[in-house]
């Protein structure tokens, strides 16, 4: 038996340079966020997982710090069912703290799955079944967003191309003539074999949505992304008969739970759990094969840091049913490239292969991630 001696949250921030501010859906981009969960055991194999920040790190790293920890320090670190259904049982299943213990749960399972992957000698995706596999990637994260006039953002998007990327996703949520404006230029500057994916960040209305089909669907559109508030299934019904574009959800989304009905009502033909939200390699593992069942692809979406990088590559080449991994592409994010090693380089076919270092494949930098202490504010205004 390996015991959790200690679980320990470390909220993490940075400032976004001024001049390379992305604006989306949900605001301006000013700062990123993440909550990493240090879990250290009686054997010294230490795991790291990201919680995701739910734009309040302080409070997420609170709840791991206290709740969490009292929760499952003493536990068997290899039996991830266990603690994650413990701490789904006393913080999940009645009178918990909702989201934000979904996160939690999600930054201590990650971690716990890097012990594991430690302990055996082996890099996730060959724990959990899978190879060492190319996973097609996209161009996407805090990037391509509408801050920029249509001609820069084509600039921008053959920029990705020019990378290797065969996939890039815009970012939409403006008004509709803008947003249509800006992906007929980026489609006619890229042309017509890269995949275009779109993202509202459910800033649409149903009437937004009627306007922007038309022209997307003549742009042939991989899928659009959350135009509707994640809980709004309604109107992803009505407006799942109104067109021939996938439509793709899942961030906002938290266990299993919520996944079932999403899949069940039909609407959704993309699914995209966050690691870091929706609970972890143990739960996505678990909503990935439901996905399965109903021949749904399985698209994580990524967060700030990583760790999540990494976990969503080796997810990705373990799994069945394997849609893109979205590369966070933004100009300037210093938890991808600078806390422990980069996960996701880019071969000559567009796509990303899984570490081959034990459990998440990564060597972090405690004196880089105690360099950037938490920011407090919101980090989208």
């Amino acid at each position: 038996m390996m015991k959790i001696t200690s679980v320990t949250a470390k909220p993490v921030s940075y400032r976004v340079p001024e001049g390379q501010n992305v604006t989306l859906g949900i605001g301006r981009a000013v700062k990123r966020d993440a909550v990493l969960v240090k879990v250290e055991t009686d054997e010294g194999i230490v795991g790291w997982g990201e919680a995701h920040h739910g734009r309040c790190p302080g409070a997420v790293a609170k709840l791991i710090d206290t709740t969490i920890r009292e929760l499952v320090v003493g536990m068997n670190a290899l039996e991830v069912v266990a603690v994650w259904q413990r701490v789904h049982k006393m913080q999940l299943a009645s009178h918990g703290m909702g989201t934000a213990a979904a996160m939690a749960l999600s930054g201590l399972d990650i971690a716990l799955w890097d012990i594991r992957g430690k302990a055996a000698g082996w890099p996730l995706y060959r724990l959990l079944g899978g190879a060492a596999r190319p996973v097609k990637a996209y161009a996407g994260g805090i990037s391509l967003g509408w801050q920029q006039s249509p001609q820069q953002l084509a600039e921008e998007a053959q920029s990705y191309v020019a990378r290797g990327y065969r996939a890039l996703k815009l970012r939409c949520g403006d008004t509709p003539a803008r947003d249509v404006a800006r992906v007929r230029t980026v489609r006619d500057a890229v042309g017509a074999d890269i995949d275009i994916l779109v993202d509202a960040n459910t800033n649409y209305s149903l009437d937004d949505f009627r306007r922007v089909v038309p022209a997307f669907e003549e742009c042939m559109i991989g899928w659009l992304e959350e135009p509707f508030t994640p809980h709004d299934y309604r109107l992803y019904r009505d407006a799942a008969t109104r067109t021939t574009i996938p439509l793709a959800a899942g961030e906002n989304h938290y266990t299993r739970f919520e996944f079932t009905r999403l899949i069940e009502d039909g609407a959704v033909r993309i699914a995209q759990p966050d690691a870091s939200k929706a609970g972890g390699v143990t739960e996505l593992m678990r909503i990935a094969a439901m996905c399965s069942a109903w021949k749904i692809p399985f698209d994580p979406h990524t967060s700030a840091t990583a760790i999540n990088i990494a976990a969503s590559i080796h997810m990705l080449a373990a799994v069945d049913n394997p849609g893109y991994f979205e590369a966070d592409v933004a100009r300037h994010n210093p938890f991808r490239d600078h806390l422990g090693g980069t996960a996701d380089r880019l071969d000559e076919n567009g796509c990303v292969r899984p570490p081959e270092g034990p459990g998440l494949g990564l060597d972090i930098d405690e004196a880089f991630v105690d360099a950037h202490p938490l920011i407090d504010g919101p980090c989208y205004v």
